[in-house]
């Protein structure tokens, strides 16, 4: 049983080490370049396409949740007709 417990745990511990690692590419150096370029966009903008299009979604979804919120105060605050 004990023997049987410990060539489990080695096996264990060799299938968790020697799993080989997936390399990833180091691309921090290039976005470095792209964020600190002076070419007069604002920095939440220099991501390109898809930076844009999740600024304006931001922006849509903020203004209407807020307007969205504007009304549903009023039409608390207000009183309803009586029948």
């Amino acid at each position: 049983m004990l023997r049987n417990l410990t060539a489990l745990r080695q096996i264990s511990r060799r299938m968790i080490t020697t799993t080989s690692r997936k390399r990833l590419e180091n691309k921090v150096l290039e976005k470095q370049k792209l964020f600190q370029e002076d070419n007069g966009r604002p920095v939440y903008l220099k991501g390109g396409v898809s930076d844009a299009l999740l600024y304006r979604l931001t922006m849509v979804l903020s203004l209407g949740g807020t307007g969205y919120a504007l009304f549903e105060l009023f039409s608390a605050a207000m009183p309803k007709k009586q029948n």
